[in-house]
């Protein structure tokens, strides 16, 4: 199959996907769609927002739509780095064998990730960036594909512990999800209170979404997109020469230039569910919000001004 071919179907199968996933998900259609494009780059994503608004139910219902295996770590503050990647037992030759932990499946549910010690968190790091664990001096692949999907609640403070700036990077996009509109939430209790629930079929498989990662990497990318997008991320660093007003105000630590590469990975991929063949500069400002909202490091300054990451993202732009 041509790779012209290959966006058209794409575009399809991802109309169809949203479709399936609607069944079950109700509103939250910026959501589900940023979801599913970092899923489709072949990153990791961060979903921050009160309890109740059906992130748990999200990510398994994109587990089902893609037909993927899928294991849920509940993180509390008594989680052990070996109850993550799992550990090494004796067995009745006296043999030591490897005792596979949950974090061996396509789809991870990280729930709550900033309820457990940084200690417990940096168990993910490995398995994020390089897709393999280490226990024991071995090391073991993790299944491909291979994705993490973290939640985090920003209301409960207590008993919670900060996300590491390294372990914070290897989020593709950090995902705020908002109340439903009022129309939305009386859907949403309808198909809640009744006795059948909706079921969701499966639209692609593993080796299917593989093939999507090569094609989002072949799209072509014109050099003034390439330029923009560099040049957003070089915007939020306040040292720099090209540093936007804002930025120097308002930020004490700028995005790096992984940054820069998801912006220009996500521009392609939101280009092709469109079914466009290249992505333009507004395919970039659309990725610009979940790529850059965990990156910027606000100062004391953007605190007593109470200048939200998401003003000075939009001030930027």
């Amino acid at each position: 199959m041509s790779d012209v071919k290959a966006v058209d179907l794409f575009a399809e199968q991802f109309s169809k996907l949203k479709s399936e996933i609607a069944k079950v998900i109700i509103g939250q259609n910026d959501v589900v769609e940023q979801t599913l494009i970092s899923l489709f780059c072949g990153g990791n994503c961060l979903l921050i927002g009160v309890p109740g608004l059906a992130k748990t139910k999200l990510i398994q219902s994109v587990a089902q739509a893609l037909d993927l295996s899928f294991k849920r770590i509940q993180f509390t503050p008594d989680l052990m780095p070996s109850d993550i990647v799992g550990t090494e037992i004796l067995d009745s030759n006296k043999q030591f064998i490897f005792n596979q932990g949950p974090i061996f499946a396509n789809l991870i549910l990280a729930d709550e990730i900033n309820r457990t010690p940084p200690k417990t968190q940096s168990a993910l790091l490995e398995a994020m960036q390089e897709k393999v664990v280490t226990v024991s001096g071995h090391p073991y692949k993790l299944p491909n594909p291979f994705f993490v999907m973290a939640t985090q609640n920003p209301i409960e403070q207590e008993g919670t512990y900060p996300l590491p700036e390294a372990q914070l990077d290897r989020f593709m996009y950090s995902i705020l999800l908002d109340y439903p509109k009022f129309s939305e939430e009386i859907e949403i209790v309808k198909s809640t209170t009744i006795e059948n629930e909706a079921t969701i079929q499966p639209v692609l498989n593993a080796a299917e979404i593989l093939g999507i990662h090569q094609l989002v990497r072949k799209i072509p990318v014109t050099d003034n997109v390439y330029e923009y997008a560099v040049g957003l991320v070089t915007r939020t660093r306040p040292n720099s020469p090209l540093a936007s007003e804002i930025a120097k105000k308002y930020i004490a630590w700028g995005a790096g230039p992984r940054a820069s590469q998801y912006l220009i990975l996500a521009a392609k991929c939101i280009a092709i569910c469109k079914g466009k063949y290249s992505p333009d500069i507004e395919d970039v400002q659309q990725a610009a919000l979940p790529v850059l909202n965990h990156r910027i490091f606000k100062n004391y300054q953007a605190e007593a001004d109470e200048y939200t990451t998401e003003m000075i993202i939009k001030n930027i732009l």
